[in-house]
């Protein structure tokens, strides 16, 4: 006999568990009754003032349809707590993630068997296509979710999806320098890619596993793998909003996002390891302004934050990399499948290699 088919008393209660990043442990146990949450008990490591919110979160949330919204839940919990409460560790939205995991409407990385796939040279242009056919496949179902290194040969710029060619790049330094040009499918900055430069992951996975997390919070949450790996190899990095990776020494990296409408997500990084920033300003038309955000005169010095904090080869920090997200979520070694490379290369020819979606910004 099924959970589903017991009668209510006799069913196991739902529990659902989420850690926030850099915050305190998220609790909730409850029943489902002719489809209203009911008998709601929050719990956790989180610090509440006062003591009677706890009950009056509680008592917010029994009664809601079990098909309410990650926003619903959120509002729910902020509306019954009493002016000037205090939640330390946690938030209302953290407590809607909680709950919908309870409701088996969100997944936590345990819930997925997760592959990854090693670095493989590939044409720029591939792994940008790769990047839209293995979101597809993950949001489809035919493919677990993957965590994918790449890599490559001919030096490259990747734009982002919304980025203007004319104003991003210097013609005369990308003909003088041979290089690929390629547009995204992510938002984000310009990428200047020479081979062993830079090191670049995607990851592929069920938008289940951001459910209720704000856009901007899905950013470190997807990352904390790769916070814990470059600890371990002697980096403190840390996110700054929306979508930089630092460290004490300024910027080591930038991440990317796109949400497809078959569920699947991708959210991918790079991060510099030992760029010429000389060439790079040359191919790549880095203004005032942005320079300027960043607290930097001039972009012309070595941009060479990995090597240089750590002192190791770039190999040796994928491999790093690869070893901390493959103990920390019990992943294994997958490969491309031949369909998936072929599936690629005819992406390339029908839209990545085309003028049409290089110069869709012009």
């Amino acid at each position: 006999m099924t959970d589903s088919a017991l009668p209510a008393e006799d069913r196991p209660r739902l529990h659902g568990e989420y850690k926030v990043p850099g915050g305190k442990l998220v609790v909730v146990d409850l029943d489902v009754a002719d489809g209203l949450l009911t008998d709601v008990s929050l719990s956790g490591d989180f610090f509440l003032e006062p003591d009677e919110a706890l009950l009056d979160i509680n008592r917010a949330l029994t009664g809601l349809p079990e098909t309410t919204t990650a926003a619903e839940l959120s509002a729910a919990v902020t509306a019954s707590l009493p002016p000037g409460a205090v939640l330390f560790g946690f938030s209302a939205d953290a407590v809607a993630v909680t709950v919908r995991r309870a409701l088996a409407k969100a997944t936590s990385w345990s819930d997925h068997h997760w592959n990854v796939i090693a670095p493989t040279v590939l044409p720029t242009r591939v792994n940008v296509a790769l990047d839209e056919v293995l979101t597809e496949e993950v949001g489809a179902g035919r493919r677990n979710p993957t965590l994918r290194f790449w890599d490559w040969e001919e030096p490259s710029v990747v734009i982002g999806s919304f980025q203007s060619v004319r104003n991003e790049l210097d013609p005369d330094g990308v003909a003088r320098h041979g290089i690929t040009v390629v547009r995204r499918i992510s938002g984000g900055g310009a990428m200047f890619m020479e081979a062993g430069n830079c090191i670049t992951y995607s990851l592929y996975l069920p938008q289940t596993l951001v459910d209720g997390i704000s856009f901007a919070d899905s950013y470190a949450f997807l990352d904390a793998w790769v916070m814990a790996a470059l600890e371990k190899i002697g980096v403190t990095a840390f996110y700054v909003p929306l979508n930089d990776i630092a460290t004490d020494q300024g910027k080591i990296g930038g991440a990317a996002q796109k949400r497809l409408a078959n569920g699947g997500m991708l959210h991918h990084v790079t991060m510099s390891y030992d760029i010429d920033a000389d060439k790079m300003v040359e191919v790549l038309r880095i203004g005032k302004e942005k320079l300027s955000d960043k607290g930097t005169r001039s972009a012309k010095k070595r941009v060479d934050p990995l090597r240089r904090q750590t002192g190791l080869a770039r190999t040796e920090i994928i491999a790093a990399m690869i070893e901390v997200f493959t103990e920390r979520y019990a992943a294994t070694p997958s490969e491309l499948t031949d369909a998936e490379l072929s599936a690629a290369r005819e992406r390339v020819a029908t839209k990545f290699g085309t003028a049409e979606w290089l110069n869709r910004v012009p």
